[in-house]
């Protein structure tokens, strides 16, 4: 995904894309793996004499994407096979005119074959070269488009995979957001209870008078208040949600948004002095942890 694609989409920062073709007798093979990285860092590997290949193939990946560690590499290899044997067959008919005219003196075998093969010039092992460097270069640039345009696919690929995934964790966060505005716990009457049960464990029983005991209830219940964290994690959740639909490299943003989620959890836990309330901070807290975790990849 590139740095200013505006879609819906995300991607992910996780990766792997390869192209290969044959230029003459030249094989060659680009290959790309990436993944999360706090920024965009290329790493090429290329054999010498190809660094200008490399270097066009780092500014096709800078233009595509956004953020992610990236190790690019380019392999050339020449099969030992690329040769032809040619056999000078005018000559060798010459020659063998000539010998056979020649009168052949006792004790001098008749020429063979393989003798007149070995006669230089007769036959020529004809190597094939490298290829066309223009040709070569050509193709080597078409293969790194076509890599860097598998690679941002498949990394638009895992991205809808992450985006189904993020969305489902936003929607048990709001969900766990309002199950905690609807905990009987949370209700003055459930605190002032709390607080005259514990006042008369204290007390041996003869507790407080009810003015006083209203006071600390009052009290205790403004101490506990969770209204405002749970109005945080809606604005996060909506918050979330609303760069989903924008798409694009929205990845730092989720991260920033995960962090102000785990903060409002732990405030919510510290806060809570009912143990059904607890329960549901600790869930909300596992569950902000796995949402932290999945927007770590995306771009």
């Amino acid at each position: 995904m590139g740095a200013n694609d505006a879609g819906a989409s995300i991607a992910s920062m996780t990766g792997f894309a390869r192209a290969a073709g044959t230029t003459g007798a030249v094989q060659w093979l680009w290959e790309i793996r990436t993944v999360n990285g706090r920024g965009l860092d290329i790493r090429v590997r290329v054999p010498n004499g190809f660094e200008a290949a490399g270097e066009a193939a780092r500014a096709a990946l800078s233009k595509a994407l956004a953020r992610g560690q990236c190790q690019l590499g380019l392999t050339l290899t020449r099969p030992e096979t690329a040769a032809r044997v040619r056999i000078d067959e005018a000559l060798l008919a010459d020659l063998a005119a000539a010998v056979a005219r020649v009168p052949r003196p006792d004790g001098v075998a008749p020429a063979t074959l393989d003798g007149l093969l070995s006669v230089r010039g007769v036959v020529e092992v004809e190597a094939e070269g490298p290829a066309d460097p223009e040709a070569l270069n050509r193709d080597l640039a078409a293969g790194a488009q076509g890599l860097v345009a598998d690679l941002v696919a498949a990394r638009r690929a895992e991205g809808a995979s992450l985006r189904e995934i993020v969305t489902g964790q936003l929607a048990e966060i709001a969900r766990l957001t309002q199950a905690a505005e609807d905990c009987p716990a949370r209700r003055p009457e459930a605190v002032r209870a709390r607080l005259q049960a514990s006042i008369a464990a204290l007390t041996d029983g003869t507790g407080l008078d009810p003015d006083r005991l209203h006071q600390e209830a009052v009290l205790l219940a403004g101490k506990a208040d969770v209204r405002e964290e749970l109005d945080r994690l809606r604005a996060h959740v909506g918050a979330a949600n609303e760069l989903l639909a924008s798409g694009g490299a929205i990845g730092r943003r989720l991260d920033f948004l995960a962090q102000e989620l785990g903060r409002e959890a732990n405030t919510l836990c510290a806060k809570a002095g009912d143990i059904a309330l607890s329960r549901i901070g600790l869930d909300l807290k596992a569950v902000v942890e796995q949402f932290r975790e999945q927007v770590q990849n995306v771009e």
